[in-house]
């Protein structure tokens, strides 16, 4: 007899409570393994794969793609012993089957144990027999199997006659209401002008009319269809084919004037993060203009060296060695503040994030005890976590205990900002686009490489001194990179 698990969606392993449906990788009556990945689920930090906790045959999807979910809602129906004696699929006894069954069902998706994605505890009820749907009965007097189900929950055990009028009459048996009874007024329109309406998917009631005693003409439903065709939306280009870009999730108002989109997931959490971060520390900046042009000239080197040959190379990479540096001298800029307990902690490591504009918003990976590597394994964390960000799968453990921050906006070509900090961290560094430009170099005129830095930090535990302090050091670094040699 087949045996029905409903899987509910579990925590991912970083305290979220909703998650959004993004992709089904199964469908009803595909043959699934242990740990197969059935579907992939966004949430507040990232995209994650959830695995399946059973080998059987999926029986049915609950949740469909694009709908947000709480933890523990059944998302998933498994067989997982498809292979033994079936349950004709119309039932004699339709009505006693379907109301004994339905609250097995229900039983056994609350009664579930785990927060854990494989393997997670079941209750004794857990599996449970699965409602099947008998087929609409071909007399009208005779009620649906679903329709029997309704009075599931009476007390009384005896059969329910039906009402008078059905609640929810067969699709397409129910009479459509009168034009009239719709809105506030009748639409006037010809027979060829309501068809070309539902064509292009205007809505008539929608139209202010021009034609005489408000009659709806042809030019008003094209002329609606034109305000209500949806410009593509901006997305930032991604070379990759598996990402989908939060602006998809937009739609257009019936005038066609603008494009709301829900605000959830990233941008949601990006949000909520900003806000935090601006209205809890005080923020202060101080800026340094600085000569990069012998940075350029290691980068250069570095790229013709054999055992960088496998890595991208930019100035970004010396700029965070470089902060690395700056935290090594002075490591009071490398903590945070906890408001309940009142206290400043400061870290004896550094997780280096970085932060990254994905076409799903926001994302600050970091690389774990970034001071202890060295320049080539930083250029491989950065790789990757780069390419993870860009294609929304980094794992939610790769944005958690952050210490310090570096943004590269000088990739936009941005000379510098003032940069919001990730919360729970003291400091955060903008480095600027690199520009040629005028500079006085051994007393004269000459042509080099100039940016900007900008540092923000938390006023309540960093005072400017030792903000000027660690920004000076970043750039001198960049200044002259041998200066680590003596600093290190």
């Amino acid at each position: 007899m087949p045996t029905f698990e409903s899987f509910p969606l579990p925590d991912a392993g970083e305290g979220l409570t909703e998650a959004e449906i993004v992709q089904w990788h199964v469908a009803v009556g595909d043959r699934v393994t242990v740990n197969q990945t059935i579907v992939e689920i966004e949430t507040a930090k990232s995209l994650v794969e959830l695995p399946s906790p059973w080998t059987g045959v999926v029986a049915e999807i609950l949740v469909p793609e694009g709908t947000t979910v709480g933890v523990g809602t059944p998302i998933v129906v498994v067989d997982t012993d498809p292979d033994g004696a079936a349950t004709p699929a119309a039932p004699e006894p339709a009505a006693a089957s379907a109301a004994a069954a339905a609250p097995s069902v229900q039983d056994g998706a609350d009664a579930g144990s785990g927060a854990v994605l494989v393997g997670y505890g079941t209750a004794e009820h857990a599996s449970a027999r699965r409602p099947r749907r008998a087929a609409p009965s071909a007399s009208p007097g005779t009620p649906a199997a679903g329709s029997a189900v309704a009075p599931a929950g009476s007390s009384s055990g005896g059969v329910v006659a039906p009402a008078p009028v059905p609640a929810r009459a067969p699709v397409g048996t129910a009479a459509p209401a009168p034009e009239s009874s719709r809105g506030p007024a009748v639409v006037l329109a010809k027979p060829p002008v309501r068809k070309l309406a539902r064509d292009l998917g205007v809505d008539l009631t929608s139209i202010v009319p021009s034609g005489p005693g408000g009659l709806v003409t042809r030019e008003d439903v094209v002329a609606q269809a034109e305000r209500a065709d949806a410009r593509e939306l901006a997305t930032y280009a991604n070379d990759t084919d598996d990402d989908r870009p939060w602006l998809a999730q937009g739609s257009v108002t019936s005038d066609g004037r603008q494009t709301r989109v829900p605000v959830r997931s990233v941008r949601k959490r990006t949000a909520e993060a900003m806000v935090a971060s601006a209205f809890s520390a005080p923020h202060v900046t101080v800026f340094h203009t600085v000569d990069v042009t012998r940075t350029m000239r290691l980068v250069e080197r570095l790229r013709a060296d054999r055992d960088f040959k496998d890595v991208r190379v930019t100035p970004l990479l010396v700029a965070m060695k470089a902060l690395l540096i700056a935290i090594d001298r002075h490591p009071q800029i490398n903590a945070s503040w906890d408001d309940a307990a009142q206290e400043i902690v400061y870290k004896h490591y550094v997780n280096l994030g970085i932060a990254a504009a994905t076409p799903r918003g926001l994302m600050v990976p970091n690389i774990k005890d970034a001071h202890r590597a060295t320049l080539l394994q930083l250029a491989e964390a950065l790789a990757g976590l780069t390419q993870l960000a860009r294609t929304g799968k980094t794992p939610p453990a790769h944005m958690q205990d952050g210490t310090i921050t570096i943004t590269n906006v000088g990739v936009f070509g941005i000379d510098t900002g003032t940069p919001i900090l990730n919360p729970g961290e003291a400091a955060i560094l903008a480095f600027g686009a690199i520009r040629e430009q005028p500079w006085v170099h051994k007393g004269k005129i000459k042509k080099r490489w100039v940016t900007q830095l900008a540092l923000s930090v938390d006023h309540r535990l960093v005072d400017g001194e030792l903000a000027s302090r660690v920004l000076a050091d970043v750039a001198a670094v960049l200044h002259e990179p041998g200066q680590a040699l003596v600093w290190i």
